[in-house]
């Protein structure tokens, strides 16, 4: 299959996806690494006379973080300061938005698995209004400097949610043994 950034890419391959190691070496040794690091954190929290501070000073951090990605630039002072009542500059407003879509998302997989429909409250959060599978065509990811397209997303609500299925299938996989079996 041929791939062309100008065309939507409705040919994502199957998943698990083949000849691939879902559980390389590093990454095993990396989660006991981050299990490690995680534990001390926790050692740590309890230390703290008030550890509600650093657990909700993680997330506005990560929110910081995440908007940065995208030119959305806010400084953690201008965070802290405006996280109660959601105001502040425009970085800000958005950065705030991540944050509760972040808590949205976290908030949702305690009470249920992690679906298409988790996927879409966290946009819905992120974005301020109502948000569903994409159904109108033409959806482009360019770069922002040349405006050349770098990719071009699957398209049609149908397909879309056919591919969302396959993911929740994937990610609630007991292992990657299971193929799929023509799933897809």
């Amino acid at each position: 299959m041929s791939w062309n950034p100008e065309v939507s890419f409705n040919d994502l391959p199957p998943l698990p996806p083949t000849g691939l190691d879902l559980e390389p070496k590093p990454v095993l040794k990396a989660t006991v690494e981050a299990r490690t690091a995680l534990a001390t954190l926790a050692q740590a929290g309890q230390l703290l006379p008030n550890p509600n501070i650093l657990i909700h000073a993680v997330p506005l951090l990560e929110a910081q973080a995440s908007s940065e990605i995208e030119n959305i630039v806010t400084t953690a002072d201008e965070l802290f300061k405006h996280a109660e009542s959601g105001g502040g500059d425009h970085a800000t407003k958005e950065a705030l938005r991540y944050r509760s879509a972040l808590l949205v998302g976290v908030d949702s997989i305690r009470s249920r698995p992690l679906t298409a429909t988790t996927a879409a409250r966290i946009c819905t959060a992120l974005q301020g209004r109502e948000m569903d599978v994409r159904a109108v065509p033409g959806t482009r990811i360019a770069n922002p400097t040349t405006r050349d397209i770098v990719y071009s997303p699957p398209e049609g609500a149908d397909l879309i949610r056919e591919k969302l299925s396959a993911w929740e299938r994937f990610v609630h996989a007991e292992d990657d043994s299971i193929r799929w079996c023509g799933w897809l």
